[in-house]
């Protein structure tokens, strides 16, 4: 991403761009985790991350924007939670190291990024991601297409892992594809 892009975040993180938002229902139903480690990718101002912390999972949340991420922390010491933040570039930087119980990743596509997502998950570990899709670009502008999924393509890019649920649909008005998976536990 660059000192450019961590600058953009940061400056609306600090506008107050991205308001407080619970972190996705659709979650509430799976049977994911509620002890062990978990990773929110491009956490932002924490709502994914704030959600796994509070199923009892020891959450680090991963962002370019540390504006971002100290939000998240106030949001978690506000809330009474334990929350961990890194400030990392990952078009840049290697994700940390796992194996984590669950990894998140929401409104955020870096293609070459889901092999180490998958590597890092640990043997019977959860993959949570919700990535906006070409279809977006049908009632929004933005984001752009390189940032958007094809058809399928959240499927392929989870080559490997057990899907638990997949959908791809429109969602509080954006066109999303939707994928729980988990990595194959030793037999």
């Amino acid at each position: 991403m660059g000192e450019g892009d961590r600058e953009r975040w940061d400056a609306r993180y600090r506008e107050g761009s991205h308001r407080d938002a619970a972190a996705p229902a659709w979650l509430e139903a799976l049977a994911l985790p509620r002890s062990g480690r978990a990773l929110d990718v491009a956490a932002g101002a924490g709502r994914a991350a704030l959600w796994l912390a509070a199923r009892g999972l020891d959450t680090l949340a991963v962002d370019v924007s540390p504006a971002g991420l100290e939000l998240a922390e106030r949001r978690a010491r506000d809330a009474g939670l334990s929350l961990r933040t890194q400030a990392i570039d990952l078009e840049h930087e290697a994700l940390p190291g796992g194996p984590f119980d669950v990894i998140s990743c929401f409104h955020y596509l870096q293609r070459d990024l889901f092999p180490q997502l998958i590597e890092r998950l640990a043997p019977g570990g959860w993959l949570c991601c919700e990535i906006a899709t070409e279809r977006n670009l049908e009632r929004h502008a933005r984001p752009s297409r390189r940032f958007l999924l094809a058809e399928g393509e959240l499927e392929q890019l989870c080559a490997g892992l057990e899907i638990a649920h997949a959908d791809e649909d429109w969602h509080d008005d954006r066109h999303v594809a939707r994928i729980v998976a988990r990595r194959p536990a030793p037999v």
